[in-house]
């Protein structure tokens, strides 16, 4: 497994539009070609294929990275550690779980810079729960969609709002505020732009909210991801929980239970208690898979 984890690939430390210009090199895969590399490293761990499937995503890896430019760190490391997720996504797909590998690694490289900021951050005890990591990278968001880029503390409406919206404490909001607006980091810090600007503020280098091409990529992305992530927990479900489900819940126009009762030959009450049990173990796998790979899990 080692010879996997030290793949070559280029560095983002021989710099930075070198390196964009570099992977760009790397042509992107067709599906059949993906399901063909994905057997060949899930078989016989051929670390050729692995490497393929790796250098194929490098730009998928660096695009995601340049989204959390604003946090302060080194670019270079931050697309090093997005190509970690991706190696990780790579070393665990399977290619029989009829996705993409862009979809499923999404998930691994976020997580992996994610982490890698909260470790790089000094902010005591932050991280440790899903929420908190949630209010860290939202929170800025947060403040935007109700007008509250003020410095200083939060108004009691607004910290009430975002604790709502976020699912945190209000303590949590206050707490997370001041750290994000003082000590450790002030969005109005200044700092030195890439231009030479010297009066560049460090909001400056961050994202864009407004829409753009960018950001609904990433939202599709999400979607897709998500998705992927249904597909993947369906396999918790025998034949006839998963036939029933999909017609209750995920057809365009939903199966009545007196047409399934008519299909299955049983009573209509029996064919909602199957679709409440299927759908309550599919929620329950869901979670763990999304425990498992570090991401949001579906509500």
């Amino acid at each position: 497994m080692s010879t996997y984890t030290n793949l070559p690939a280029p560095s983002p430390e021989q710099g930075m539009n070198r390196y964009l210009q570099e992977i760009r090199k790397f042509p992107m895969l067709e599906p059949e070609q993906e399901y063909m590399l994905a057997k060949r490293w899930v078989d016989h761990q051929d670390t050729e294929a692995a490497h393929q499937m790796v250098t194929s995503h490098l730009r998928l890896a660096a695009k995601i990275a340049m989204g959390y430019r604003g946090y302060g760190l080194p670019q270079a490391e931050v697309i090093s550690e997005a190509n970690v997720g991706l190696m990780q996504a790579v070393k665990r797909f399977d290619p029989e779980k009829g996705f993409r590998l862009a979809t499923y690694a999404m998930w691994w490289i976020r997580a992996s810079i994610q982490e890698y900021i909260l470790r790089s951050w000094s902010l005591v005890k932050l991280g440790t729960t899903s929420a908190q990591k949630k209010l860290f990278f939202n929170l800025r968001k947060a403040k935007a969609r109700i007008g509250a880029l003020e410095d200083g503390d939060l108004r009691p409406e607004n910290v009430a709002k975002i604790a709502h919206d976020l699912n945190v404490t209000e303590e949590e909001v206050i707490s997370m505020n001041r750290r994000l607006s003082g000590g450790d980091a002030s969005l109005n810090a200044t700092v030195g732009s890439a231009d030479g600007d010297a009066t560049a503020q460090w909001q400056d280098w961050l994202e864009d909210e407004d829409a753009n091409q960018a950001e609904a990529y990433a939202e599709q992305d999400e979607l897709e991801a998500r998705r992927a992530l249904l597909v993947q927990a369906m396999d918790v479900l025998n034949d006839r929980e998963k036939d029933i489900l999909m017609q209750r819940r995920l057809e365009e126009n939903p199966v009545t239970l007196e047409e399934l009762s008519g299909q299955y030959d049983v009573s209509r009450e029996r064919i909602r208690q199957i679709e409440v049990r299927a759908f309550e173990k599919l929620q329950k796998r869901m979670r763990e898979l999304a425990k498992d790979r570090g991401i949001p899990a579906p509500a």
